[in-house]
């Protein structure tokens, strides 16, 4: 297989969150004609079997695009207008089609792997989706594992944790009603925006002064929309914005206290608000032994390592397999230079095709240590 054809090709053909139809069709064939057997769903699904054990492990690859123009050099850029492959999910879908090409040759663990290329991950809608279509109740797996790339980093430095890894994320809104007038006698009605704005402001001390520094969490007013016109002051306005958290307990803090905020601010006003807080992405915790497992496999696999790297602050869907089961979350590098070191969901990054067989490799070495052969069985 040639592993950087095909990243290039699935670079090619970006699709988004629940319509990575050609891309799902793509991966269920190659993994027919590498001998597994494949399950079509909200996602797809090989398994490959060896041995007579019957422990099984889960390895995911996910397979959605962004909404992003595509700015880049190189002759294999999207086709797609408007659709890019900008966070490297080409590259995730590769590195575990070659790793499927290594053990389906070889056969050397003793156990069942389970290959799940998941779709939408952006919008933390796609894990759920598949839980939701019984792929843990068809296909029961002990322990499972997910890879995301990370820009900056050494080319194949892996990096994870005991613990939680990923915070979670929380969309909010908050619809203020006020009372609409002509911006030249504020004083007879109750300026939206005003009211708005304190909120804003007030919003910032959830972070500054309610929570302790430690706790590393994120309250972000994203957007501010109202009715109003040049003239016009508004009557309604609405804040939208998110809040990352590391902590079950924090999030909920969060919650709670933007609750009193927004209801605190309104009475002040005389005016209504009302709040909705939605938690799209949980934390993602790693459990202990399948960290431990991860270190050990990337140094078989000649990898540098770090078994302790301070969590980040984006969320990763792979959540709520973790929650389901118990499993490592883990960062490859992608390199430092050019392309290959911007920032994820930059216009102009592209994943490091000197990864592909590095992840490959990893990933075959995780499974032999997961499920290792039995020695009556050489």
């Amino acid at each position: 297989m040639d592993l950087t054809a095909l990243r290039h090709e699935f670079h090619q053909h970006p699709e988004l969150g629940f319509q990575e139809l050609r891309t799902k069709a793509r991966v269920a064939q190659i993994l027919r004609d590498l001998g597994l057997e494949v399950h079509e769903g909200a996602g797809v699904v090989g398994i490959l079997r060896a041995g007579s054990g019957n422990r099984a492990i889960g390895v995911r690859a996910d397979m959605d695009a962004l909404p992003i123009h595509e700015q880049s050099s190189h002759n294999y850029a999207s086709q797609t207008p408007g659709v890019m492959h900008a966070c490297g999910h080409d590259g995730h879908i590769v590195m575990l089609l070659g790793a499927a090409e290594q053990l389906a040759k070889s056969r050397d663990f003793d156990g069942t792997v389970v290959f799940l290329f998941q779709p939408n991950e952006e919008h933390g809608l796609g894990a759920q989706a598949m839980i939701a279509d019984g792929v843990l109740e068809r296909f029961p797996i002990d322990e499972v594992y997910a890879i995301h790339n990370l820009p900056g980093a050494p080319v194949g430095h892996v990096s994870t944790r005991i613990g939680q890894i990923c915070a979670s994320e929380s969309l909010f809104e908050i619809t203020i009603t006020g009372q609409g007038g002509h911006a030249s006698m504020p004083h007879a009605g109750v300026d939206a925006i005003t009211v708005g704005a304190e909120m804003v402001m007030a919003l910032q001390t959830i972070i500054a002064r309610k929570l302790p520094p430690s706790a590393g969490a994120v309250v972000s007013v994203t957007e501010f929309l109202t009715d109003g016109q040049r003239n016009v002051l508004p009557g309604i306005a609405t804040l939208k914005g998110d809040a990352r958290a590391r902590q079950p307990a924090d999030r909920q803090a969060i919650a709670h206290f933007m609750r009193q905020i927004v209801n605190g601010v309104a009475a002040t006003h005389g005016v209504t608000a009302t709040l909705s807080f939605d938690t799209v992405f949980v934390e993602t915790i790693n459990a202990a032994e399948p960290a431990q497992a991860v270190i050990r496999a990337a140094q078989t696999a000649g990898l540098q390592t770090d078994g302790n790297r301070p969590p980040m602050s984006f969320s990763e869907d792979f959540a709520h397999f973790a929650q389901a089961v118990p499993g490592c979350f883990l960062l490859m590098g992608n390199g430092t230079d050019g392309a290959h070191g911007q920032p994820l969901h930059a216009n102009d990054y592209d994943f490091n095709d000197a990864l592909l067989p590095i992840g490959a490799a990893f990933w075959a070495a995780l499974v032999q240590d997961r499920l290792p052969k039995r020695q009556d069985s050489q």
